[in-house]
């Protein structure tokens, strides 16, 4: 006897809301701000400007940090719920997969969402480089270089950054300080439109010498940036290389959230969803080129979803390095300067807290999406240290067909 199933179609994942914290440098804005502190501050900014969702409607709490010790661990997506007010009925739990925290604390959750079990979570990422320097307490196994599993240079991201310079000799360090220029001056333009401010959660901060204060602004942009100056930076990594402070993102403190849903919730609730996910990939590559993985996770992720890069109208490329970005636009056959890629810059300029600057690229995307109503697909896509890539394809709720991609 055949039935009928009664079985709605697998809901969709949206984006309601993304913010962050101002970004710092390591050790400078949030010297005497806890990183859990930051977290919190962040995710009661999230729900202060989202009242039509209620703190116990939300089913989990993801949240990422790189260094899970000290005042970002104690599982933080735990931990820093609890502070921010979050009810006790709502559990939460910690996510680490490097640089690809929050995009990972993203697609976690949306993969509950899209199954059906969570109608609403928060996803977030923190990373206080200040107070967890890059390696600190980390204890690789011997057996990585012993048995030949990665190359020494694995170990250390600016040397990977001259690996894939190495690898693709044509992206020359001209290119890739007209590339970190290019985000600099993009940045400091979108700041004098006033386009990043309005997604900065003001956090109070503290200094010995200054008392307390607050802050609502990225300490890192450098707007006065020349290609003079940037020539004839040192190269740290490597004598006479080409990766350089300049051309490279900085170590920084910061916090991202955001609010998923799925669209049935969200329109149960009068929401507008502000980026629609698509579909997401994550793929490994050598160690030693970490910076290579975001090529293979977005072929991947268009594979998935039958789609070509020619139909994304929009990029938010994480700039760990320059030259991670070069690599990335140039086996796609993207220029350098592609209008379509980091409208309002990147981590060159404004930082990039490690396992929060994922979300960072979603709430880019996001507004791009708003102001490009033609664009109908969007990818955030980021290298991941140890060698791998994550990549996210959204679609424009905004999308109008008209004039473009």
């Amino acid at each position: 006897m055949s039935t009928t199933s009664t079985e709605s179609p697998q809901p969709s994942v949206v984006l309601i809301d993304a913010v962050r914290t101002p970004f710092g440098k390591a050790g400078s804005l949030y010297a005497g701000t806890r990183a859990d502190d930051i977290m919190v501050r962040c995710i009661r900014g999230l729900l202060e400007r989202n009242e039509k969702v209620s703190p116990e409607d939300i089913d989990d709490v993801a949240i990422a940090a790189a260094a899970q010790n000290g005042d970002q661990g104690m599982n933080i997506g735990r931990s820093a719920s609890l502070l921010a007010g979050i009810p006790q009925s709502v559990p939460g739990y910690s996510v680490d997969r490097w640089c690809a925290g929050a995009l990972t604390s993203v697609t976690t959750l949306a993969g509950s969402i899209a199954m059906g079990a969570y109608d609403i979570a928060l996803a977030g990422g923190v990373e206080h480089m200040g107070n967890h320097p890059m390696g600190d307490l980390m204890n690789p196994n011997p057996r990585y270089l012993a048995e030949k599993m990665v190359d020494q240079d694995a170990l250390s991201m600016g040397a990977t950054a001259e690996r894939l310079h190495d690898k693709f000799p044509h992206l020359t360090k001209e290119r890739a300080d007209r590339y970190a220029y290019n985000s600099q001056m993009k940045t400091a333009a979108a700041y004098q439109a006033g386009k990043i401010q309005r997604d900065l959660i003001p956090v109070a901060v503290r200094s010995p010498e200054l008392g307390w204060g607050v802050a609502t602004v990225d300490e890192p942009p450098r707007p006065t940036t020349t290609m003079e100056g940037l020539a004839g930076l040192k190269t740290p990594f490597r004598p006479a290389g080409r990766v350089t402070p300049g051309n490279a993102a900085g170590l920084n403190d910061g916090a991202t959230a955001a609010l998923l849903m799925s669209d049935r919730e969200a329109t149960k609730r009068g929401l507008t969803p502000k980026a629609k996910l698509v579909t997401f990939a994550f793929a490994g590559v050598a160690p030693e080129i970490m910076g290579y993985g975001p090529v293979p996770a977005t072929i991947k992720a268009l594979d998935k979803a039958g789609l070509t890069i020619d139909q994304i109208g929009l990029f938010e490329v994480n700039e760990a390095f320059s030259i991670q970005v070069l690599a990335f636009l140039d086996h796609f056959g993207i220029a350098d300067d592609d209008p379509r890629v980091n409208i309002y810059g990147g981590a060159i300029a404004v930082g990039h807290p490690l396992a929060s600057s994922g979300i960072r690229l979603i709430l880019n995307l996001a507004r791009g999406f708003e102001e490009h109503p033609e664009v109908q697909y969007g990818i955030t896509t980021m290298c991941i240290g140890l060698g791998m890539g994550g990549t996210i394809i959204w679609e424009n709720p905004h999308f109008t067909g008209k004039g473009g991609k």
